[in-house]
């Protein structure tokens, strides 16, 4: 396999896990937020829904994060995946206009 399809399958692998830590960190909050508020219907139990569906955004990302670090170390990612953003060359050596 080439490195542009390694690339494919390492970003559809990687959007995968990120899903599916997402659904579990998710289910996992509500079902501590039933254990402690066992009434649905009131206001702050339903600020907590809110509020663990966007902690369960940024833990899973948070986790991704780490993941991704550590497979970065073990494994020579440069080596095996095409870049996906290209860096870009500025014209006139990156001076800035007033």
């Amino acid at each position: 396999m080439n490195k542009k399809v390694n690339t494919a399958l390492f970003m559809l692998g990687a959007t995968l896990v990120n899903i599916i830590l997402i659904l579990v960190l998710l289910v996992f909050l509500i079902f501590l937020i039933g254990r402690l508020f066992p009434d649905p219907s009131s206001t702050l139990a339903q600020v907590l829904l809110i509020a663990a569906f966007l902690l369960a955004l940024g833990g899973s990302f948070g986790i991704y994060t780490l993941i991704i670090k550590l497979i970065s170390k073990k494994y020579d990612l440069d080596k095996y995946l095409h870049p996906i953003f290209k860096p870009r060359h500025r014209k006139g050596g990156g001076r800035m206009l007033k």
